[in-house]
């Protein structure tokens, strides 16, 4: 994004571009932030408030839509430059899922707030997905900076960073499903967390093809080396 062009105005579209990007992606943060705050504190004025501020994360999406249109009308770009725009719509368009799943996080804690939660899934689970979305939180961080500074290096530090969410989400599964066999009572609640666990992991991914499409921005092709999953819950349940 810092290639100079001939066109003053048009290295000022992409400036705006990319703060837009940026101020969108910081809305994402945010959402993310308070959900899981909401959650630990089973707090659901608070997780009403988020779903209801989801709608301005759709907004950005559909404003910075219609400004890349503008751009590639005006502009006609090519090569790194178009991949530039199109991938700003990439960008856009995971944030947006993202803020989605944290939408989904406070719905999730709204039910929560009025189940009976034994002080074994506060501690445990809840921490473990606050974790998550921390490491997810700085991913989101980190991918937007290796956009703005087309650095793909940093990209890919993004992306080998999901392997730790994956993790984080393959032992809070296993843990969770021990307690619904434990104790009948925990299994709606659980299945919440499940849920909730689930979205954050997704979070994960979303970032992680934001970090790959960076990755195609500056070499024109994609990572060679497959994406490394850490989660894999959908084939080994075996240690439960």
């Amino acid at each position: 994004m810092d290639t100079k062009h001939i066109v003053k105005s048009y290295d000022d579209d992409l400036s705006r571009l990319g703060n837009m990007i940026a101020e969108m992606g910081g809305l994402v943060e945010m959402q993310l932030a308070r959900a899981v705050e909401a959650l630990a504190n089973f707090d659901a004025d608070a997780a009403r408030d988020i779903v209801a501020k989801d709608k301005s994360i759709d907004a950005f999406e559909m404003e910075i839509d219609d400004f890349i249109i503008k751009v590639m009308a005006l502009r006609q770009p090519v090569a790194r430059d178009l991949r530039s725009v199109i991938i700003g719509l990439k960008i856009s368009s995971n944030l947006e899922r993202i803020g989605d799943y944290a939408k989904n996080i406070a719905k999730r804690t709204t039910t929560l707030s009025h189940s009976s939660m034994t002080p074994l899934l506060v501690e445990g689970p809840i921490n473990t997905i606050s974790r998550m979305a921390q490491i997810v939180q700085q991913m989101i961080k980190n991918v937007l900076d290796a956009y703005i500074a087309g650095d793909a290096d940093k990209a890919d530090d993004v992306r080998a960073k999901d392997e730790n969410v994956d993790q984080l989400y393959s032992g809070l599964f296993r843990e969770l499903l021990t307690y619904m066999m434990e104790d009948p009572r925990n299994i709606t609640p659980c299945t919440h967390l499940l849920f909730v666990a689930k979205n954050v992991e997704r979070m994960g991914d979303h970032v992680t093809g934001i970090a790959e499409q960076i990755h195609f921005m500056v070499h024109g092709a994609m990572p060679d080396e497959e994406r490394i999953k850490g989660d894999d819950t959908s084939i080994n349940i075996s240690n439960i």
